[in-house]
């Protein structure tokens, strides 16, 4: 339908002219004020249309008012006066009302308007059927029905949409089997099915697709096996298929021509047969889940060879023989759990060696050759007398601490002294220290003396371009955390001193405390900190079970301990930290977040602080501007607080690619296309009918943090206020507490 001015002047019905002359009155007071041409193109909407709206808006429940605008008579509804309403040449294009509480169901009528290219609707209440009409819609492109109580079987019609590039009808109750010709609209590459009641088959027209680049099936009733047939899906980048009934094996050929795929997940089926070879080949794979299936044989080496590989579980089939060691070295045994024939993966599980109960063979000088058994019995034996001799070292080591404590001074720190003077003596003494060691210590629960730091079990934990972090064991139980610094990047001994002992005397329940700190006889430096069992966020978080997750109020904790850490630093510290990563984020018992590595740069050379700079843009957590500045400043800070609290929120870490992107530009174009729920961690949307405004508001606050332009992005300090407005039940604030270095030397 062409403009009123074209209606008027030409042979149409009394009706339509006196529609069109009505609107023009009411449109009259409009005109006379500018309009931007972004919201309104100056063209009413047409009759048609009008009435389908009224017809669609009839059939909601809308007990929240968000309809309340669509009250006017038509002409508003291109204008920008109706909520959700986007219009082109007087035709509605865009139907967009996520969030609303709408409730209902979507009118049959919607398929006449003709013009529509995307209708959003998802995280309401509405329920009925999805209409059949929506196939006769020729430029539909984007469905987002997600997140509602939609029931019956989906559409065959809707396959038919030429143009159509995305369908997401996840968590409903959907039944019924999967058409075939949804796929096939040759534009089509994201389809989400998950969570919903749909059974039979997968169609072979998916696997056959030439445009799907995600596909989400998983949690329904899908049964039978993935065809092994002519595979053409090498733009596939993420294949989900958790929570059904798929059996068979898997198919070499389906695998072989996934070439791009960077995640599968095949998690709780019927899948049996061998792990296949092949999967060792698709090189951008970076997560891979094949647990609580019935696959057997061993795990192909192929596997380790993976170079993105960053999220690994095969536990809970019927695997045996031992674990390719790059897996080994890479996962943890949550990985392999459940297979009772598999070994190597962990200290409980060996792999014992092969019984050889043939004789030992002569060789042709007559002498025997010395068989397996007896060639493992005299490696056991000189492992024995390397073992034996650590032992006298340690029990050296612990000799000499006791004879240097049992003096008449009692103490840590008096303890060091005398081993000082015992050592200027010729006597014995404090163990590595003659040359002038010192240890210095700060405040703390434990005491300990250079001979018991030395002198301690340890064992790495990571490694940085600062240098090595260990768990180091001391004689009595406890346990402390050592960073050794890598002694050529750092400052010289005087200024590494008046540096380190403003660290000590910071104090905050979230930020990681410097307990002491030791300056060995030949340039070596250890900084001595509070062990933390769980470890770091990225371990606690990235490494874990599947079958621990991790609430929302565990994570919103998170953010705001960890916000709460890097407040204290920028406003009572004076400290840019420059290198905040889920890494150096550790956690308590009560999982709160202590800040660690803040401060280190100060002890370092400038040259060493760049590399850092450099290392934390390949994590993913650099701000961009750092590229060019290379000094890192409050507003840098945040947006790596902005990452993690992505990182949060989504269960993605940082550092591996979506679509080509980081996760922050990943996030921004979700949210700009309405894919919320491919945002959103799928635990954190089991729940999203209580917490879906906390997720939401949480999400638009680290979209702030994340803002490419510094001055965009807020001070920490509001950051912290809008997370306790969004959640304000959680967590509590601590105090500051000033402290006096303790000095001993050697």
């Amino acid at each position: 339908m062409g403009s009123c001015h074209d209606q008027i002047f030409s042979h149409k019905s009394g009706k339509e002219i006196k529609w069109c002359i009505f609107s023009l009155a009411l449109l009259l007071p409009m005109l006379l004020r500018p309009v931007s041409s972004q919201i309104w193109d100056g063209i009413i909407v047409t009759q048609a249309d009008f009435q389908v709206l009224q017809a669609f808006k009839q059939e909601l429940i809308d007990t929240k008012g968000f309809l309340r605008s669509w009250n006017d008579s038509g002409y508003g509804a291109c204008s920008g006066g109706w909520a959700g309403i986007k219009c082109a040449q007087g035709q509605v294009i865009v139907i967009q009302l996520p969030w609303k509480g709408l409730g209902g169901r979507i009118t049959e009528h919607i398929g006449q308007l003709q013009a529509l290219r995307k209708l959003s609707l998802h995280d309401n209440l509405i329920g009925g059927q999805i209409p059949k009409s929506l196939g006769l819609l020729p430029d539909l492109r984007g469905l987002q029905l997600f997140n509602n109580m939609f029931t019956g079987s989906i559409p065959p019609s809707i396959g038919f949409c030429p143009v159509l590039q995305t369908i997401d009808f996840s968590n409903n109750s959907l039944t019924g089997s999967i058409p075939a010709s949804l796929v096939n609209s040759t534009k089509l590459y994201r389809l989400n099915l998950s969570f919903n009641l749909i059974s039979g088959s997968i169609p072979s027209s998916f696997i056959q697709s030439t445009s799907l680049i995600f596909l989400s099936l998983e949690h329904n009733n899908l049964s039978g096996p993935i065809l092994d047939s002519t595979v053409h899906a090498s733009k596939l980048q993420e294949l989900s298929l958790d929570g059904n009934s798929l059996n068979g094996s898997l198919p070499i050929v389906f695998l072989t021509s996934l070439r791009n795929l960077s995640r599968l997940s095949l998690r709780e089926n019927r899948f049996i047969g061998q792990i296949p070879d092949s999967i060792g080949n698709i090189s951008t794979l970076t997560q891979l889940d094949l647990s609580y299936n019935s696959f057997t044989g061993s795990i192909p080496s192929s596997l380790g060879d993976l170079p993105k590989l960053v999220s690994f579980n095969v536990s809970y089939n019927n695997l045996s023989g031992p674990v390719p060691i790059r897996l080994s070295e890479k996962f943890n045994s949550s990985s392999f759990l459940g297979n009772i024939q598999l070994c190597g993966y962990s200290d409980s599980s060996p792999c014992l060696p092969p019984v050889n109960p043939a004789p030992p063979e002569k060789s042709k000088s007559g002498r025997k050759k010395l068989s397996l058994k007896n060639i493992i019995l005299i490696a056991a034996g000189a492992l024995l007398v390397v073992l034996i001799s650590v032992c006298c070292v340690l029990l050296c080591c612990l000799l000499r601490k006791r004879s240097a404590g049992s003096k008449d001074r009692g103490g840590a720190a008096a303890a060091v002294e005398k081993g000082t003077a015992a050592e200027a003596s010729g006597e014995s003494g404090s163990a590595g220290a003659d040359t002038g060691g010192k240890l210095v210590h700060f405040d703390g629960p434990l005491g300990f003396t250079a001979d018991d730091l030395l002198c301690a079990t340890a064992e790495i934990m990571g490694k940085s371009t600062y240098g090595t972090v260990y768990r180091a064991t001391l004689e009595d139980g406890n346990q402390v955390a050592v960073k050794r610094l890598r002694e050529k990047i750092t400052k010289g001994q005087k200024e590494f001193e008046t540096e380190v002992n403003s660290l000590g005397t910071i104090r905050h329940p979230n930020l990681l405390s410097l307990r002491a700190y030791y300056l060995g006889p030949k340039g070596e430096k250890l900084l001595v900190f509070d062990y933390m069992q769980k470890g770091s966020l990225a371990t606690f978080f990235h490494a874990r079970s599947p079958d621990k997750p991790v609430d929302w109020p565990t994570r919103m904790n998170i953010a705001k301990t960890t916000a709460r850490g890097l407040m204290h630093l920028h406003t009572q510290a004076n400290i840019i930290h420059g290198n905040l990563t889920s890494s150096n984020v550790l956690l308590d018992q009560n999982v709160n977040a202590k800040i660690s590595d803040y401060g280190i740069s100060k002890l370092m050379t400038a040259a060493a602080n760049s590399n850092v700079i450099a290392t934390a843009a390949a994590l993913g957590y650099r701000a961009p501007e750092l590229s060019k500045l290379k000094k890192a400043n409050t507003k840098s800070d945040v947006y790596s607080l902005g990452v993690i609290m992505l990182e949060l929120l989504t269960g993605r870490s940082p550092g591996e690619a979506m679509d080509g992107v980081d996760l922050p530009r990943w996030v921004a174009s979700r949210v700009k296309e309405e894919w919320t729920n491919e945002v959103f961690d799928l635990e954190l949307m089991k729940d999203a009918g209580t917490i879906g405004d906390e997720l939401l508001n949480s999400l638009k606050l680290a979209l702030h943090c994340v803002d490419p332009s510094p001055v965009a992005r807020p001070e920490v300090q509001q950051v912290l206020q809008q997370l306790e407005e969004i959640r304000p039940e959680v967590g509590s604030s601590g105090g500051d507490v000033d402290l006096v270095p303790v000095v001993t030397s050697d």
